[in-house]
């Protein structure tokens, strides 16, 4: 088989997509390899009835990262506080979660794969344990877990060696959307061939993931009014921040223990470089995911005054691929509080300088727990009061999956 147990180091992973795709490995011979590859969409499938299926075990992969037997790896993952850093370990979920969909489509008559495999949404991940230690082997386990037409989602488990056995450390699914080898259009991906209950149950679970993510895209506040509930809850913080003294509508003071959502803000900025490219040519989804990990970290630190501890990843959506030159603008905020927990929401945009055009491509949302008080944030606008909302209802959906 193609596919079997793999030594997870990144750069490894990513080659070896290279190999699965025909992609280049220099910058300069990218439109060469790009126009090798268009070459290849006479290899797709024109139904998917033409695929024959694959069971959970064909795409079974189990990876290792050896933070604890090759000391010159920890470099690249330690962080300051003598952990991991975490935005590594998405950029590798990210790469484990397209090499798993691949080897489901793997076509072992052809050299290489006529699919652009591509990333669509992370829809959580899970974290089962609050350190990842930097000096301790880390393990990936991961498999397609639902299929439907061109679209498939793949669960990882993340786990670390420590004491003689393996604990849990995150759950991760991700969505992945397979394209035509230029990716211009939906290509038809293998169905699944279920082997039993369990699989039945894992596979069931995906139908429902799917149906959860439509009803919550359905009820977006960016598409509908709040719900009457939602609605009375923003009266509520509003009526709270009115000056008693002025009986004015636009007279606001901010009560005890609290930070207007304005004041809650950080902003970044990347230039995107060829060295962040994904095998497609265009910004790794795994890097925009580590910046935007960071920022929302750094601004949940520096609104708490303390080193906060990741709980949940969200509803990660890939809207729009960052081309090799782009200026990718982030903004961080937090969103919602409540107890000890911070919801952050970091935006992602392109920014054309020539004609000052920002196009949105990533919205990432971020659970984070402080073992201190915190203040309660505070929105002032309707769109803050929506913002609001919506970290809510991602903090309670997070708080529900987790039990």
């Amino acid at each position: 088989k193609l596919f079997s147990v793999l030594f997870l180091i990144i750069f490894p992973v990513r080659n070896r997509l290279r190999e699965i795709v025909g992609a280049s490995t220099n910058w300069k011979d990218h439109q060469q390899a790009l126009a090798e590859r268009a070459s290849l969409s006479q290899n797709l499938a024109k139904s998917q009835d033409e695929l024959p299926a694959k069971t959970m075990k064909d795409s079974a992969i189990e990876a290792h990262l050896p933070l604890g037997t090759q000391p010159a790896l920890r470099e690249k993952y330690l962080n300051y506080h003598n952990s991991v850093r975490f935005g590594r370990i998405l950029e590798d979920l990210d790469s484990l979660a397209v090499l798993i969909c691949y080897s489901h489509t793997w076509n072992e008559e052809l050299q290489r794969s006529p699919l652009s495999i591509v990333t669509a949404l992370v829809d959580q991940i899970d974290m089962r344990q609050n350190i990842i230690f930097p000096d301790c082997d880390i393990k990936f386990t991961g498999h397609v877990t639902w299929v439907g037409k061109t679209s498939i989602e793949a669960t990882m488990h993340m786990s670390q060696y420590q004491d003689g056995a393996y604990t849990d450390v995150l759950d991760a699914t991700f969505v992945m959307v397979a394209r035509d080898p230029e990716n211009k259009r939906a290509a038809f991906v293998n169905p699944l061939k279920l082997e039993g209950p369990e699989e039945e149950a894992i596979f069931h679970q995906g139908e429902v993931n799917k149906t959860r993510r439509v009803e919550l895209s359905t009820a977006s506040l960016l598409k509908v009014a709040p719900t009457a509930e939602e609605r009375t809850l923003v009266h509520s913080l509003f009526l709270n921040t009115l000056d008693t003294r002025t009986v004015s509508f636009r007279s606001r003071v901010l009560p005890p223990n609290s930070m207007w959502m304005e004041d809650a803000k950080m902003k970044g900025l990347e230039i995107c470089h060829p060295q962040e490219r994904n095998i497609f040519n265009r910004i790794f989804g795994g890097f925009l995911m580590r910046k935007a990990y960071e920022l929302g970290w750094a601004n949940a630190c520096a609104f708490a005054g303390g080193r906060p501890t990741l709980v949940a990843v969200d509803d990660i959506v890939f809207r729009k691929p960052v081309e090799i030159g782009s200026l990718l603008l982030l903004s961080s905020q937090v969103c919602y509080t409540e107890g000890i927990h911070i919801q952050v929401r970091v935006h992602t945009e392109v920014l054309d300088p020539l004609t000052r055009q920002h196009n949105t491509t990533n919205v990432f949302h971020f659970t984070f727990r402080v073992e201190k008080d915190i203040p309660a944030i505070v929105p002032q606008s309707y769109g803050e009061s929506m913002l609001y909302l919506d970290g809510k209802r991602h903090f309670d959906e997070t708080m529900r999956s987790q039990g």
